[in-house]
């Protein structure tokens, strides 16, 4: 039995690796996690053949102390840019493949962004640290050979039930009736994934490490229009709903951050001048969907998946979506609720 070392593992994006990887008990799964009577890790430590392993993934002595008997073969790691901000996660993306390499680990497997930076030719408006600084590590990957330890990237996008808590429609003020879908994304298309299928590709990759070796594979349920979007949700649910494609501006002053001039990770040091603002980064974040800069090949992901959700109405009619609040984001539970509101006020 092969055994994973899964970095990342408790988070919204984690859980979903985990179920996969031990849905069938052909794998051995470690998990990293600093509390493991935290909810997320009880949860996860009632799976079959998932080990809990206690310790801060930020700190060699704790990933040495989980690769110590060698029996490690393959490695997924999602690093959490919000926690601990750009810099400290393009040296720990880059960290982890290096010890990976000295603890003779088979496979590595990477969670990565698109780097936006890159992709608008470096202009500052496609600024954005969380997906620049996993999009920098991939580039430091992909620079990297194959043998002895092969590797593989998969590049997300932002999590399709977002649209159930920071991405949720709210009352409109004026009209209470009327459900208000308010981003500042133009005409543009959003890739969105769901969260089972991006677990699913996780599996793909353990499973088929020759075919995904060397590989980034960019993954997303639909890129889809916010009008679009909400067409559909009026078809599925009968509610009377609007998209309204707000300003950057209207965005910060709605209410979604409370602390707009936060930065993000500061966390682990508050003074690093390194580290961009919220507003900085969502700026550069909603730019780059705005504006496109991004794509997918869908028909290389219906070949790897073909039971994948292939569209946020099939995602819509199978979840049984209405729009209603749900938390996703463990940093919307936990230590960022003085910067994150769960609620945006049109």
């Amino acid at each position: 039995m092969k055994t994973i070392l899964v970095i990342g593992g408790t988070g919204a994006q984690g859980i979903p690796v985990v179920k996969a990887l031990s849905s069938d008990s052909q794998y051995a799964i470690r998990v990293l996690t600093r509390d493991p009577t935290s909810p997320e890790s009880t949860q996860l430590s009632a799976l079959p053949n998932v080990t809990l392993i206690q310790g801060n993934t930020y700190s060699e002595p704790t990933l040495r102390h989980a690769l110590r008997d060698g029996a490690i073969d393959t490695i997924f790691a999602n690093t959490n840019g919000f926690a601990i901000g750009e810099k400290a996660e393009i040296y720990w993306g880059i960290r982890l493949y290096e010890l990976a390499r000295e603890y003779r680990v088979r496979h590595f497997i990477y969670a990565g962004l698109e780097y936006a930076s890159k992709l608008g030719g470096f202009d500052p408006k496609y600024r954005c640290g969380h997906l620049d600084a996993k999009g920098k590590v991939v580039e430091f990957l992909s620079a990297q050979p194959t043998t002895p330890m092969t590797w593989s990237v998969l590049t997300s996008c932002m999590y399709v039930e977002a649209l159930t808590e920071f991405l949720r429609p709210v009352p409109d003020p004026k009209d209470p009736g009327l459900l208000v879908f308010a981003v500042p994304l133009g005409q543009g298309k959003c890739p969105l994934i769901y969260l089972e299928d991006y677990g699913r590709y996780v599996r793909w990759m353990v499973d088929h490490p020759g075919d995904s070796s060397g590989l980034v594979l960019h993954v997303a349920t639909e890129d889809i229009g916010w009008g679009e979007l909400v067409e559909t949700f009026r078809e599925l649910t009968g509610k009377r709903a609007v998209y309204r494609d707000v300003s950057l501006e209207e965005y910060f002053s709605s209410g979604i951050f409370r602390i707009p001039e936060a930065k993000v990770g500061r966390a682990m040091d508050s003074g690093d001048d390194t580290l961009v603002t919220y507003r900085e980064n969502f700026s550069g974040f909603w730019n780059t969907w705005k504006d496109d800069l991004t794509k997918r090949d869908y028909a290389l992901l219906d070949r790897i998946l073909p039971t994948r959700v292939k569209s946020i109405r099939e995602w819509m009619e199978l979840v049984g979506y209405t729009g209603k609040h749900a938390p996703v984001l463990k940093d919307y539970q936990g230590k960022a609720k003085e910067v994150v509101e769960q609620r945006v006020v049109v």
